[in-house]
């Protein structure tokens, strides 16, 4: 019995020392630093050398990194990691680590990792510089192929993409102040640590701190590539000061120009956006709202009050080449982000913030979360949600939906004879719609917000889209907000989600001619 004791300790002794070392970094450790970082003074990140953050987008592509020198090229992980070097919008290096069986080792800084312009251009680089970031890599068609899927880099901003997507809008740690005058404060990652995959794993996981003058916060990305790419996140936030306007797992996007806008002078291309709506789920009513953006002559912020929020996210609904025949960029393949609130986020708004632009290269659409219950300094928040980037359909929205919006004046051959009135068309398919017959007595549900006339409102069977089309003509109050909601229904049950729509009183439609 001795000698079996004997035995069996130094065994025991060997998988409890293996387990010690595969967990030897977990959430807690970073959640420590950021406890202790919000307890005192911030302190921001050193910039890059003046030089890099000068380089415009194009010369800053000029810097390469070369893929031999990816992380986990030489072993058995699906997963491979490529650097990123700070310059143009990377503004700053931050700390990068690796976690594998042996603890937690940092990933050093290695020049000769990068292609650089000319040889001038590479002496100026200093051996110290850092990385900004790191692109993640994935066999996703075949495995002997590396496709990039996932790109941490800048602020607290991450991308992501599904199988058949090509990168668009992105994700960010937290969103402080967005679109107040006072300023939007800015909190960046300042550091992260990979967990090394297992050989022929399909799974990944990353850490990450925040840094920011009012908030710090630590991260868990637990990471699934595939037909659609999901993150399930774990946040913990710890508040150095109070925050005005807190935003929960923001999304960011770009809408120029849809259907429903006016085309800009001298754009031959029929549509040019990143996300064409913003779609909620409202659990306390059990009601899915859809909303088309708009790029308004000022700024724009909405707040949509829920009861309980299941869930939230900026959509690519238009996925056809010919919605935008752009051969280049390939806005039809630019994918949807959906954010899965878990647990009880209690009441509050999902804010959306529209930016006026005249490029397709500004960023300028904004949704989170805002809670009801306000933070102050010394507060403590948790949070977890997964986030999800692929085609439209990862929202799993049930119900028929809005694909089209059209927008145009009332008093005008095909519009109608009311002056001052606008025609609004909205195309729905999808759900128990696509079940009925073109003669099925589907009616519509139009109503608008206070001083709104809806003189008329039908729906009708589309065949060439076969989708079920509703036309309303509305006239709004005059220098007021023009803001409507419908949907369709059978025999008195809904059909389809709740379509909504605003148009402001210095819309381009609605603003008289310069």
């Amino acid at each position: 019995m001795l000698s079996a004791r004997l035995l069996t300790i130094p065994v025991a002794l060997a998988i409890t020392f293996a387990g010690n070392l595969a967990h030897a970094f977990d959430l807690a450790d970073v959640v420590e630093m950021a406890k202790t970082r919000a307890q005192n003074a911030y302190e921001p990140p050193a910039p890059a050398p003046q030089f890099l953050r000068d380089l415009s987008y194009s010369d800053y592509q000029a810097i390469r990194f070369k893929q031999e020198a990816s992380l986990w090229r030489q072993g058995k992980s699906r997963f491979q990691a490529e650097l990123i070097p700070p310059g143009s919008y990377y503004t700053h290096a931050v700390k990068l680590h690796e976690v594998d069986s042996e603890g937690v080792k940092p990933i050093t800084f290695d020049k000769t990792n990068f292609n650089y312009p000319n040889d001038a251009f590479a002496k100026r680089v200093p051996a110290d510089l850092g990385y900004a970031g790191f692109k993640l890599t994935f066999p996703l068609y075949t495995e002997t192929t590396q496709n990039q899927f996932l790109t941490f880099g800048g602020a607290s901003y991450f991308r992501g993409i599904g199988r058949d997507n090509r990168f668009g809008l992105s994700a960010r740690g937290i969103a402080v102040d967005t679109g107040l005058p006072s300023g939007e404060e800015v909190p960046s990652f300042v550091e992260f640590w990979l967990e090394r995959p297992a050989g022929g794993s399909d799974t990944m996981r990353v850490y990450g701190l925040l840094e920011g003058p009012s908030v710090t916060g630590a991260y868990r990305f637990d990471i699934h590539p595939g037909d659609a790419t999901r993150i399930d996140v774990t946040a913990e936030l710890f508040f150095r000061d109070n925050v005005e306007l807190l935003g929960l797992a923001p999304l960011t996007s770009m809408f120029y120009y849809g259907e429903n806008t006016v085309r800009p002078a001298g754009e031959w291309r029929p549509q040019v956006h990143d996300s064409d709506g913003l779609l909620i789920h409202d659990g306390a009513s059990g009601e899915w709202l859809w909303r088309p953006l708009i790029n308004p002559r000022s700024l724009r912020m909405s707040y949509m009050q829920i009861g309980n929020l299941k869930g939230f996210g900026l959509m690519q609904r238009n996925t056809r080449f010919n919605q935008f025949e752009d051969m280049e960029a390939r806005y039809d393949l630019r994918p949807s982000a959906w954010v899965d609130a878990k647990g009880d986020w209690g009441k509050g708004d999902v804010v959306l913030v529209e930016i006026p632009t005249r490029s397709e290269t500004n960023d300028n659409i904004v949704a989170f979360w805002r809670p009801e219950q306000r933070v102050g300094g010394g507060d403590h928040r948790k949070l977890e949600y997964t986030l999800s980037f692929g085609g439209p359909s990862i929202a799993k929205q049930p119900a028929g939906h809005a694909t089209q919006t059209f927008v145009g004046e009332g008093d005008r051959i095909g519009g109608g004879n009311v002056e001052g009135a606008f025609r609004l068309i909205v195309d729905f398919k999808g759900g128990e719609l696509d079940k009925l017959k073109p003669d099925a007595p589907v009616v519509s549900q139009v109503t608008g917000s206070e001083g709104v006339e809806v003189i008329e409102h039908f729906v009708e069977y589309n065949e060439p889209e076969q989708a079920w089309r509703l036309s309303t003509l509305v006239r709004p109050a005059p220098e007021k907000t023009m803001s409507i909601r419908g949907f369709l229904s059978v025999e008195g049950k809904p059909l389809t989600e709740t379509w909504t729509y605003e148009l402001p009183v210095n819309s381009d439609l609605r603003a008289p001619e310069e």
